[in-house]
């Protein structure tokens, strides 16, 4: 009845890459760092990542489970790697938010 539902081996395994991504292109230490470089390099990792994440949410089948998996697997995987919770939030809200929208799109195409 419910298929693939609760399948989420690509599910993890994207989560585990975009923040060990992250981790590497922006480290927590530098999230707090003033100035334009700081900033010119977390813009330039956010499109990176998030470009990554549309790509992903058009591609594959993601229900609502699989959406709060994602997100809850990366909010905690980055607070445990040492960002401020503020910064964790946003980020996960905002994933959250592309992924949506993505796999809307991927709905819309097929139909």
């Amino acid at each position: 009845m419910f298929g693939d539902w609760f399948k989420v081996k690509e599910v993890d395994e994207f989560a585990d890459s975009i923040v060990a991504d992250l981790v590497k292109r922006f480290p927590p230490s530098q999230v707090e760092s003033p100035g334009k470089k700081a900033a010119d390099k977390l813009r330039r990792t956010h499109d990176a990542i998030f470009g990554r994440i549309e790509i992903f949410g058009r591609a594959y089948r993601l229900n609502i489970y699989k959406k709060a998996r994602l997100g809850n697997r990366v909010k905690w995987a980055l607070a445990e790697a040492g960002y401020p919770s503020g910064f964790v939030d946003t980020l996960t809200i905002e994933l959250l938010t592309v992924v949506t929208y993505a796999s809307r799109a991927r709905k819309q195409a097929v139909s």
